[in-house]
């Protein structure tokens, strides 16, 4: 059993999740990397994690699936004691028209999107409240900001993980437990191509900078929070976005 810190995060074998647990490792805390199916992608962020002083585990799982989200969370909690630091970065965003949306496209995204913090958080926050000291950190997104066409699933879902982090900030902060939202706007992949116009170029002209944000960029606020120094930050939306517009 570590006397550092740990951090679960899922999502994590690319892109905002890769660069928050590399951050996170960088600042000193152990880190659990979950992927869905990439245990490569999951391995190589491990291997650089380690390679930053951390301990780091790969826990691979479906976070969609409840059973699944309970074996993450004690495999975790197994090899490090408890889990001191949540990050729900996984998600899906599908496009797809309203009227041909299934009921199994409604019930993966609402499993993947929101559920999935409900039961991570169950399994986490025991441990947090037991220690006096947590942080979870859900991603929203414009999504719970603005209802875009096309996507009215993951709206709803981004709104009620916004909902989520009020209502569990407010529950525990009396335990030492800080629970807040991020809202990136438009943000780089690890594979974009310079130059190379994408899903979510178009979304550049709205964004008073000009560019899109970086992982790295959404992974310092994500350290910030997760601080001692955050301890005074709760049941926040804090948005990342370059200055668009809200």
């Amino acid at each position: 059993m570590s006397a550092r810190k740990t951090a679960l995060i899922t999502g994590a074998g690319r892109n905002i999740g890769r660069a928050v647990a590399l951050h996170l490792a960088r600042d000193g805390l152990n880190v659990v990397i979950n992927g869905a199916t990439d245990r490569a992608a999951a391995e190589s962020v491990a291997a650089e994690a380690r390679a930053l002083g951390a301990e780091a585990l790969v826990v691979m799982g479906d976070v969609g699936s409840r059973a699944e989200c309970a074996r993450i969370a004690q495999e975790a909690i197994a090899a490090f004691g408890a889990v001191q630091v949540l990050v729900n970065n996984a998600a899906l965003r599908p496009a797809k028209p309203f009227l041909e949306t299934t009921e199994e496209d409604w019930r993966r995204i609402m499993a993947v999107d929101v559920e999935a913090a409900i039961w991570l958080s169950q399994a986490c926050l025991p441990g947090m409240v037991a220690a006096g000291f947590g942080r979870i950190v859900n991603f929203t997104g414009m999504n719970a900001i603005h209802g875009y066409s096309g996507r009215a699933p993951v709206s709803v879902a981004k709104h009620g993980l916004w909902g989520l982090t009020k209502s569990l900030a407010k529950e525990f902060a009396k335990q030492g437990v800080t629970v807040n939202a991020i809202s990136p706007g438009p943000i780089a992949a690890d594979d974009d191509v310079p130059g190379v116009t994408n899903s979510r170029s178009g979304y550049v002209a709205k964004v008073p900078m000009g560019r899109m944000g970086t992982p790295a960029e959404i992974a310092t606020v994500v350290g910030m929070l997760v601080s001692e120094g955050g301890a005074y930050v709760t049941g926040q939306m804090i948005q990342v976005n370059g200055g668009a517009e809200t």
